[in-house]
């Protein structure tokens, strides 16, 4: 990363609710611990609300983490077919729970508890809604609006990429 982008990534980091205090010096060194660690992939500086920032390096493949594919179809793998996310249907009033990550996807807190939410559940914003594992650290997924759950789009221990849908919510439900 050059030190024009730094300084102009510190100022946009800094605008960010809850991030306040984040200077060029920090977004450095976070930088160069990208560049000198390649086992991290990302970085995510969370503020208030929800709101971030995410620094990913580009380029690194991570064992264990499928590579994004872009413009590519790819063939089904052999076993049970899973359905394409498809966008939700025009007019439904549908919003869209979207990965903000690449890792695993969980739909409970552990093996064999019940899921966070199933279709036709009530979900308020801020409440975790599912986790996905990134690099052995498990990350809690929260609404950022509150609605019914209409679908979920993944299945448990299925990996998602980056703004993959989750769940289709009816926010008027």
């Amino acid at each position: 990363m050059k030190p024009d982008e730094m300084k102009e990534l510190a100022q946009l980091i800094q605008k960010v609710p809850g991030l306040k205090g984040i200077d060029f010096k920090e977004v450095k060194r976070l930088a160069d611990l990208l560049r000198e660690t390649p086992e991290i992939g990302s970085l995510e500086l969370k503020g208030l609300f929800g709101t971030g920032v995410v620094i990913t390096r580009a380029g690194v493949q991570l064992p264990g983490v499928p590579a994004p594919v872009a413009h590519a179809p790819v063939a089904p793998a052999p076993g049970p077919s899973v359905e394409a996310p498809r966008p939700a249907p025009a007019g439904s009033g549908l919003k869209e729970i979207k990965s903000p990550m690449v890792g695993t996807f969980y739909s409970a807190p552990e093996p064999g508890a019940d899921p966070y939410v199933k279709v036709g559940a009530r979900i308020s914003s801020g409440q975790t809604v599912c986790i996905i594992e990134a690099m052995k650290i498990m990350n809690e997924i929260e609404a950022e609006f509150g609605g019914v759950i209409r679908e979920v789009s993944v299945e448990d221990a299925q990996p998602v990429e980056f703004g993959q849908v989750l769940f289709r919510v009816d926010p008027n439900g």
